[in-house]
């Protein structure tokens, strides 16, 4: 997959982003406004709150090929997500989109409480993405200098799954990730 302009981002969710996220209860649409909600209201970065609209973007793109973890695979849908913003918004965007999947398993790792946290789904996944972290994967993780952004990102990843909460309408939900997009 090659990098992605900001319009064929918006496009994807336009298109697709009422394809339910895959093993919850809610859309990829749904699932990124309300991840990007909860960091605007914790006053994070305007980087951060992208990252946190985005950090699924690989699994849309994996999804609209057939390919997700409900297969049984990881699709390590981090990197490619990553890898197709890096280009537009530079790594106080794209790492922490890359590092959320290893900050699940940091936290899991660290915070055994944290597993309780995870949806169904999640928890399914944390083994397909290689499950709790050895001592040394876990220093190498808290070196990134993004890691402390990606463990809030994996914080309200899980947290942004309600069915019931949504902006008033996809085109406001649209227009927010628009503005955000061209602020950066």
């Amino acid at each position: 997959m090659h990098a992605l302009s900001a319009a064929q981002i918006i496009d994807i969710y336009q298109t697709h982003g009422s394809m339910v996220y895959a093993g919850e209860t809610i859309s990829h649409l749904a699932h990124a406004w309300q991840c990007g909600q909860l960091a605007y209201f914790a006053e994070a970065s305007p980087e951060l709150q992208l990252a946190c609209w985005l950090h699924d973007l690989g699994q849309v793109i994996h999804s609209l090929e057939g390919r997700s973890t409900p297969c049984g695979q990881d699709d390590h849908h981090e990197e490619v997500g990553a890898a197709l913003i890096e280009h537009l918004w530079g790594p106080a965007v794209a790492e922490p989109v890359r590092l959320h999947v290893q900050a699940k398993r940091y936290l899991v790792t660290r915070h055994p409480n944290y597993l309780t946290k995870l949806s169904d789904e999640s928890r399914r996944s944390l083994d397909l993405q290689g499950g709790l972290m050895s001592p040394a994967a876990c220093l190498a993780f808290e070196c990134s200098p993004h890691h402390k952004s990606s463990l809030l990102l994996r914080v309200w990843d899980e947290q942004a799954k309600h069915r019931e909460w949504f902006a008033l309408s996809r085109r406001d939900a649209l227009d927010q990730l628009r503005d955000l997009m061209k602020s950066l």
